[in-house]
């Protein structure tokens, strides 16, 4: 059974109730304390005290104050008069508890609503402040577009200059060398002039010596009639000599070459690139291209680029599916296993990639450098320094000018010999 508070005190104005309730010896907080516009209830188990009010009072403005052991209430009236006295002076039970229990059902509602209006309330703060964040990004794209639309300007109008002045530039020199040509032109006309005066001029002291007639009747000159008869040869035709060479696919001389190795490489790969390994029954739903071994091969190389390692192991697979004789796609699939740390997956490709590179030729050089490269640091990756080495080493044999395979492979000398690697 509750303890009731019945010591308390009161006075009021026409606008205002001032409550004393003496609760010396508990504590209070303010959740112990319930006010309607007609009811108010101070609940501190095993004390409470309530009130039904004589009039209406304005909940939202009244107050409360808690210290030294009282609960001092400033209530404001709804409409200015003198109360006779502070509650209702009722014995009937059932009102009391009907007004008890319409203001405590006032209340909810009223806190129900507080709650909606906060939500409401809350809802337009957040879309106002996603507007507003919205505008301020729009202003600023906008301001970055300006920016972007300026620069572009001023570099088109830069490249207009620089493309005028090179023009101009351009136009001075064909003037210059015109001009260059005109003067080249005259001096070779005034030096042909001058080569055919003195020609005609030699020709016609030599014709008036050779052709003066002798005195006498009857005589004639030998040297004369030999001229006459004496005619120059006709220039010779101009022709084009044809020159063929045969023809190679690799770059070096065959003199240089091993005919047989490379006969065999080449018919090596022809065949690769006309084999179907794979049981095309399940792969009836991919596309055309996607049954092409080297436009797999193009794709994963672009996977791998972007760093999609999984992505492009699966279009190295696939397209060994369609055709397991291209070493390519093996050595590929190697370098995507290494990146994912796959290493025994990264020798074994590398292997097979090898075995495909048969016989040995300069058309294949730099796929087996590639791959002795890469299934040697997955040796030394393993922690296998001795094979690591081996492979660097048949590299350098093969590339022999390259410096970083050179310099790896000291640094795993080193690890083997158990001194620390130069850094």
């Amino acid at each position: 059974m509750p303890v009731w508070l019945r010591e308390h005190s009161w006075r009021q104005t026409s606008s205002a109730v001032y409550l004393s309730l003496p609760v010396r010896g508990v504590r209070v907080t303010p959740a112990s304390i319930f006010c309607t516009d007609q009811y108010l209830k101070v609940s501190i188990p095993p004390f409470l005290f309530e009130a039904i009010l004589y009039a209406p009072i304005d909940e939202t403005n009244s107050t409360a104050k808690i210290g030294n052991g009282i609960i001092f209430f400033t209530l404001y009236k709804k409409e200015e008069a003198m109360w006779d006295s502070l509650t209702i002076e009722n014995d009937n039970k059932e009102k009391l508890q009907y007004l008890r229990e319409n203001a405590v059902l006032k209340a909810h509602e009223k806190a129900k609503e507080e709650t909606e209006a906060k939500k409401v309330t809350k809802q337009e703060h957040k879309k106002y402040a996603l507007e507003a964040t919205m505008k301020l990004e729009e202003a600023e794209r906008k301001r970055i577009e300006d920016l972007k639309e300026k620069e572009r300007q001023k570099v088109t109008k830069e490249l207009e200059l620089w493309k005028k002045q090179q023009e101009d530039a351009e136009k001075q020199k064909r003037v210059q060398k015109a001009r260059e040509l005109h003067q080249e032109v005259e001096q070779l006309k005034e030096r042909k002039k001058e080569k055919m005066n003195k020609t005609r001029t030699l020709n016609e002291g030599t014709s008036e010596t050779r052709l003066k007639p002798t005195k006498g009747h009857g005589s004639y000159n030998m040297f004369s009639e030999n001229l006459k008869e004496e005619q120059l040869p006709a220039p010779r035709s101009a022709a084009t000599i044809k020159i063929n060479f045969t023809s190679r696919v690799f770059p070096t001389a065959l003199r240089e070459s091993h005919v047989a190795e490379e006969e065999e490489w080449l018919r090596k790969q022809a065949e690769a690139r006309r084999v179907i390994s794979a049981d095309l029954s399940d792969l009836e739903d991919l596309e055309e291209e996607e049954k092409n071994p080297d436009w797999l091969k193009d794709k994963g190389n672009k996977m791998f680029a972007t760093g999609n390692y999984l992505a492009a192991v699966n279009a190295y697979n696939l397209a060994v599916r369609l055709n397991n004789k291209l070493p390519l796609l093996y050595l590929n699939r190697a370098a995507c296993h290494l990146k994912l740390r796959n290493l025994h997956k990264a020798i074994e490709d590398s292997s097979k990639a090898l075995e495909l590179l048969t016989p040995p030729v300069p058309d294949n050089e730099n796929a087996r450098v590639k791959a002795y490269v890469r299934r040697g640091t997955a040796f030394c990756q393993l922690e296998l320094y001795t094979e690591g080495l081996q492979d660097y080493e048949a590299a350098l044999k093969i590339d022999p000018k390259n410096r970083t395979i050179e310099k790896d492979a000291e640094k795993i000398r080193q690890l083997i010999q158990g001194t620390p690697p130069d850094s």
